[in-house]
């Protein structure tokens, strides 16, 4: 039977998909992971997080990943963050993690860490080189402050494992610390986390090994990486190819392909205009250079555009995020031939970060299950955003005892 069959070749999209440590993928749709923002402030799941990771595993997708989990409360991306470390209740994590794992889906953890992009109200933010420039100003990580972020990264992956999640992905995408040592924009070291894109990925490899070895050889570890970083100066495909071609040799399952940053003033791949899917040529590229399973992250609007990602073989999985957050429901629908394709709402003029405002207080709205199909408009919702922002970083500074 061909792969592309089915009257409209879904069924491509329903098939199986094993991964290299045994766990295996029920079909090829992936929630990618999203920054939610709806931890309570201390760093835990809410029940409102719980009800939208089990709306999705009721949507019927293989595979979610919830978004800047982090190892330790330092260096989070925005207040919302989950911190899973050892001072956390695992039991309200274990609710999350059988929320989402209803229906025989896989609930990921992304392990993150925003590095010179750290929140600054909650943070001192650092990265690999001292930054100062128009948005954005970092210290530089000292030599023991690096050799100190695997074992972090290994210590929140095993309490992962610990709580019954399926699974986790080292974030090195999004500008975000492991993808600010991948680009030389970022990176200007002169030591061995420097210069060459050897030297460069060195961080990412020594995470790979330590979660590795602390989740063992049948827990799925995926990471998530850049294409490029779509700034001048920063990560490009060549380099990308050669960071893809020693993913390869790791015992890594999953490479979840995207690119852009969230760099002030640069424009998120995601609030692009552009009418496919953005990463497709980067994935056929990739390729040829690792056999590892791909999945590819971004622009996916309808069903058609995903059956040709995993049919022409260029992608394993599809990575659905603003889809499934228009229509948690959408795999299930796709699978029954109901070929339901959002509309998706146009704003006109938003400020920086609006539209990333607007979709993360829609996942709010799915779990409080309070959402209408008629789109909100854009104010209320950067508002509302701004003001659980607030909120929110006066419960962090107290539960943390201030910037860390």
């Amino acid at each position: 039977m061909s792969r592309n069959s089915g009257p409209d070749g879904r069924n491509v999209l329903f098939e199986p998909l094993q991964l290299p440590c045994g766990a295996v993928l029920k079909n090829r749709i992936a929630k990618s992971a999203m920054s939610d923002s709806l931890g309570d402030g201390t760093g835990h799941p809410t029940q409102a997080q719980c009800r939208l990771y089990r709306r999705w595993s009721d949507g019927g997708q293989a595979l979610a990943i919830v978004g800047e989990v982090q190892c330790g409360p330092g260096f989070a991306e925005k207040p919302g963050n989950l911190v899973l470390d050892g001072a956390s209740d695992l039991d309200r994590f274990r609710d999350l993690a059988r929320s989402g794992s209803a229906n025989g889906a896989l609930l990921w953890l992304q392990l993150g860490h925003a590095g010179a992009m750290a929140y600054p109200p909650t943070s001192s933010p650092r990265g690999p080189s001292a930054l100062d420039l128009p948005g954005l100003t970092c210290a530089a990580l000292t030599l023991d402050e690096i050799r100190a972020v695997p074992l972090a990264f290994a210590r929140t992956a095993l309490l992962a494992k610990q709580s019954g999640f399926g699974g986790v992905q080292i974030h090195a995408a999004h500008g975000f610390l492991i993808s600010q040592f991948l680009s030389p924009l970022f990176n200007r070291r002169k030591d061995a986390y420097g210069g060459p894109v050897e030297n460069r990925m060195r961080l990412l490899l020594e995470v790979i090994d330590a979660v590795r070895e602390a989740v063992g050889a049948a827990f799925p570890v995926a990471v998530k990486l850049n294409s490029s970083d779509q700034l001048e100066g920063g990560l490009n495909g060549d380099d990308a190819l050669e960071i893809l071609a020693a993913l390869d040799k790791t015992s890594i399952d999953l490479i979840d392909l995207s690119g852009g940053t969230y760099f002030p003033g640069a424009k998120s791949a995601s609030d692009s205009d552009g009418k496919g899917p953005y990463f497709i040529d980067f994935a056929r590229r990739a390729r040829g250079v690792t056999s590892k399973p791909l999945m590819v992250t971004g622009g996916f609007k309808t069903l058609a555009q995903a059956v040709a990602a995993v049919a022409s073989g260029h992608a394993d999985v599809v990575g659905l995020a603003r889809l499934l957050a228009l229509e948690p429901a959408l795999a299930g629908l796709w699978h029954a031939g109901r070929a339901a394709e959002p509309v998706f709402p146009r704003f006109t003029d938003p400020p920086e970060g609006g539209i990333t405002a607007w979709y993360t207080m829609r996942l709010t709205q799915i779990g409080e299950d309070r959402e209408t199909p008629e789109y909100g408009d854009l104010e209320p919702a950067v508002a509302a955003y701004e003001a659980r922002d607030r909120e929110r970083t006066a419960t962090w500074l107290r539960h943390f005892a201030g910037p860390g």
